[in-house]
């Protein structure tokens, strides 16, 4: 007797943009601090290719005008209007940090991956190194360079530079002890056996394992490089030419602004500050429940 062969019911697999939305739904955390950025993002760049850059600087408009339709954000008593100043500060403001946590990120990523899988002399030089230097308060070191530069030479790169200098120790450390329990696994031990390069099985065996923990190393840089260029420009220690945040609330501060009536002055740059740094701290509590298994949260 013949039988008739039934048709497979088509298993329905879910878009990636769907698996993405379903997953932010979960994590508000990561949500909430991608939506800040993205809007950071946007209102920069707009504000990039609508507004005059030359009113960000002294003596370009009438000064201490509060907030109006003419001047949205109000200037300052200098003369500078305060949205071009903000676009340019914020734009300037995350230069500084995506440069400083990409080359600490970068720095320690390689110094952690020789340490941990070569091991020996290197790792003990490197681990001592870290931790000779890690309790000594970085920002104060961090001031002493800035402050014996002449302020002549101070840029958005040097000030970048001068912040990078003691971030690579803290992904130094992470990535090091993560590699220490990946090397350890089963699949490194088969791509030995199999007769694979050091550097093959560290770039194709090891390192995307250790993606999640690279990103929340990146932002961590980021987050604390925004936050001490943030606090040497208000101890007038940045580029003092450039429209920092941290610049424009020194300034501010100079003047007595808020004692003056000139609220808008100090309060808008530090309102942007609080975003970046409230972002950036949401993303990094979400990455954390994307590389740390135990808390991540099941479907």
């Amino acid at each position: 007797m013949a039988t008739l062969a039934l048709p497979q019911a088509q298993s329905y697999r879910p878009s990636q943009f769907r698996l993405a939305v379903k997953y932010l739904r979960r994590n508000p955390s990561l949500a909430i601090g991608l939506a800040i950025v993205i809007g950071l993002t946007l209102f920069t760049a707009i504000g990039l290719l609508t507004v005059n850059l030359k009113h960000a600087y002294p003596l370009q408009v009438a000064s201490r005008q509060p907030p109006s339709l003419k001047y949205p954000f109000g200037t300052d008593f200098f003369g500078a209007d305060l949205l071009p100043a903000m676009v340019l500060g914020l734009w300037q403001t995350a230069l500084i940090g995506i440069l400083a946590g990409a080359l600490g990120t970068g720095i320690g990523a390689v110094l952690g991956f020789i340490s941990a899988y070569f091991g020996g002399f290197l790792d003990t030089a490197i681990k001592g190194v870290c931790q000779i230097l890690t309790p000594i308060p970085g920002f104060l070191i961090q001031i002493i360079i800035a402050g014996s530069i002449d302020k002549r030479d101070v840029t958005i790169y040097t000030m970048a530079l001068v912040v990078m200098l003691l971030a690579w120790m803290g992904p130094t450390l992470v990535i090091r002890s993560q590699v220490l329990t990946m090397k350890e696994r089963q699949f490194v031990s088969v791509a030995e056996l199999s007769g694979m390069g050091d550097l093959g099985i560290i770039f194709t065996e090891i390192m995307p394992n250790l993606l999640p923990f690279l990103a929340a190393a990146f932002i961590t840089q980021v987050f604390g490089a925004i936050f001490a260029s943030f606090g040497l420009s208000v101890l007038g220690l940045g580029p003092l030419r450039e429209p920092l945040m941290g610049n424009i609330i020194w300034q501010a501060q100079n003047q007595n602004a808020f004692i003056n009536g000139w609220w808008w002055w100090p309060l808008e740059p530090a309102a942007a500050v609080v975003l970046i740094l409230s972002s950036l701290a949401l993303i990094n509590m979400g990455l954390d429940e994307v590389s740390n298994p135990r808390i991540r949260r099941s479907e």
